[in-house]
């Protein structure tokens, strides 16, 4: 039980806060959590507070697979700004589930609306370039076997040599370019906006972004054709 005064034993903290005690001393070995507040040497309580803090760094730790050492420099900076941050991902991650269950299309509707083997739909979801679940394929999944659909209509196929490989070539370079994105798009709006404003914005900025990435590539490829045809020359 809890003193008078609200301190907890190390059981009820790790009970309140779902992690273990050991998780307990590993973060204040870190330098995580402040010192508690002995009462001898072989007792130790700790404040109420240090709940919260140690959900928000499991939570920054799991969620944003962020280290120790940079959860530390978060925390003591600005621990309100951390909340604000994970509560934002939280909103969009909600907002985007909705949209994508509300979305979906059976395997069924896909092969019909669409000419990709089967096979080719197998493929992309072992390199986990589609990922449907029990009622299809959510609405950017849908978009990329379109795109797919499109390429094998005009002639990019296995017999000229395009295959499903090709998608992981944009992934691949697409995922450092995301990781970057989500990292300056939460910086520059936990802290300035409020969460509903901050939702706004970035639901606001999917499909114009969408369109830029498009154009931009665009724009490379002709100019990449372009001094290909000035090498040759």
């Amino acid at each position: 039980m809890s003193t008078p005064d609200g301190l907890l034993k190390m059981s009820e903290l790790a009970e309140q806060s779902g992690v273990s005690a050991g998780t307990i001393k590993h973060y204040l070995r870190e330098g995580l959590l402040p010192e508690p507040v002995r009462t001898s040497r072989n007792m130790a309580y700790y404040p109420p507070e240090f709940v919260e803090r140690i959900r928000l760094i499991k939570r920054l730790q799991e969620d944003r697979f962020m280290p120790l050492r940079l959860i530390k420099g978060v925390i003591d900076e600005d621990p309100e700004r951390a909340h604000a941050l994970i509560e934002l991902e939280d909103r969009i991650l909600q907002r985007a589930a909705a949209a994508q269950e509300q979305g979906r299309v059976s395997r069924a509707e896909v092969r019909r609306r669409y000419e990709v083997p089967d096979n080719v739909l197998e493929r992309l979801e072992d390199l986990e370039i589609l990922s449907p679940n029990s009622r299809g394929y959510d609405p950017d999944e849908v978009k990329i076997i379109e795109a797919i659909s499109r390429f094998r209509a005009g002639g990019y196929d296995e017999r000229i040599g395009f295959t499903v490989y090709d998608a992981v070539r944009y992934r691949e370079a697409l995922q450092p370019l995301v990781e970057e994105e989500v990292g300056v798009l939460l910086e520059r709006l936990v802290g300035e906006v409020d969460v509903d404003r901050a939702e706004e914005i970035i639901a606001a900025g999917t499909e114009p972004l969408r369109e830029l990435v498009g154009a931009i590539h665009s724009k490379l490829l002709l100019d990449e054709l372009r001094r290909a045809t000035d090498r040759r020359t």
